[in-house]
């Protein structure tokens, strides 16, 4: 599970509070949740993964990291997990593949793909596990992005945030970063764009900066 750009994008776009509890759902190795944990320094961060492999990596993450003390691991299904707290911010990147043929791989499938967690189960959890006012931020391709959200309408959801995010100018937009919230709202909409005349655009280094050491 090698560092995505996807991965960089949702960590360093979502909007949270220094001291919200934060829930990231299907951690892989923890990526989202260090993220988590630099941006918002007073953060308690709860982390869930289900793949024994990609759990027992982020733990030593975790432990590696400078702020293992606000991040909690646990190993679980999210949608058997049983627990009576609720996060100020949910932080997810779902699995986004609905059809075709799997990976061979089963870790790479469940990563990948929505038989492990459809979207309408992860919409529904989401719901339950999220305060009133609270948001939950995804990012999905351009296609799977706009059914999403178009589930998310149809169980009550309200879009407050949507960035479309483009590779470059000149090729269409492949990427939607989704912040959903249980009150009405807004949509505030933006556009990014990665790559201009080979090089990384002003808005994507502004960004992501402090998550790379090369840019």
């Amino acid at each position: 599970m090698p560092v995505s750009t996807d991965g960089v994008l949702l960590g360093a776009w979502i909007n949270a509070e220094q001291n919200d509890t934060i829930l990231d759902i299907g951690a892989g190795t923890g990526l989202l949740s260090l993220m988590c944990a630099q941006r918002f320094l007073c953060a308690q961060i709860s982390a869930i993964e289900i793949n024994q492999d990609a759990f027992s990596t982020a733990l030593i993450n975790f432990q590696r990291s400078n702020w293992t003390n606000r991040l909690h691991l646990i190993h679980a299904n999210i949608l058997d997990w049983e627990t009576t707290n609720t996060f100020d911010t949910i932080v997810c990147n779902p699995p986004y593949f609905t059809s075709g043929e799997q990976s061979h791989s089963i870790n790479r499938a469940l990563a990948r793909h929505t038989d492990a967690l459809p979207h309408t189960q992860l919409l529904k959890v989401s719901a339950q596990l999220l305060k009133p006012h609270g948001k939950a931020s995804f990012i999905l391709p351009q296609f799977e992005g706009a059914e999403f959200i178009s589930l998310a309408k149809d169980s009550g959801w309200s879009v407050s945030r949507l960035c479309q995010v483009s590779p470059t100018q000149s090729k269409p937009v492949n990427r939607l970063l989704i912040e959903l919230s249980l009150q009405e709202h807004k949509t505030k909409h933006t556009k990014l764009i990665i790559n201009e005349s080979g090089q990384y655009t002003e808005e994507f280094v502004t960004l992501t900066k402090d998550f790379y050491l090369k840019m």
